[in-house]
């Protein structure tokens, strides 16, 4: 069984190996539980059976009027299911007080957002690689993009 929790301060870094498939170089465990603790809201879903983390997102936001969804991921195996939809849901939920909320995603994956109400907008983003190697989780450096 799934259960979704935002309860990210009870998660073990141990709980989050397998994410960022295809990243060029995977986060570190620790620099993902950082980040999920270090964030406005975030949601994760645990298999119960093994308790895993199976899948996530995040909310980085002023709390008033704007949020940004950085990160949406579930693990390969666990997709299909219904896990990132209905994380998606929860965070959203949220955020149902919020102007905007704002996610940048490659072409392809327009379409599942769309499903949530969300509009394709230009954008621009700065990526720095070099921020997935080897930063300790408490540095505080530049999340990875």
């Amino acid at each position: 069984m799934i259960r979704y929790t935002d309860a990210v301060g009870t998660v073990r870094a141990e709980q989050l190996r397998g994410f960022f498939v295809g990243w060029p170089r995977a986060a570190s465990p620790e620099q993902h539980l950082a980040v999920l603790r270090g964030s406005h809201r975030a949601v994760v879903a645990v298999d119960d059976g093994t308790d895993r983390v199976v899948g996530f997102v995040n909310m980085i936001s002023d709390g008033v009027l704007t949020a940004y969804i950085p990160w949406l991921e579930v693990l390969p195996e666990y997709q299909g299911r219904g896990i990132g939809t209905e994380l998606m849901r929860r965070i959203l939920e949220a955020a149902d007080h919020l102007y905007s909320v704002d996610l940048l995603c490659e072409a392809p994956l327009q379409p599942y957002y769309e499903r949530f109400g969300m509009l394709p907008v230009p954008g621009m983003s700065r990526l720095r690689r070099s921020a997935l190697d080897g930063l300790p989780a408490s540095d505080g450096g530049s999340a990875p993009g």
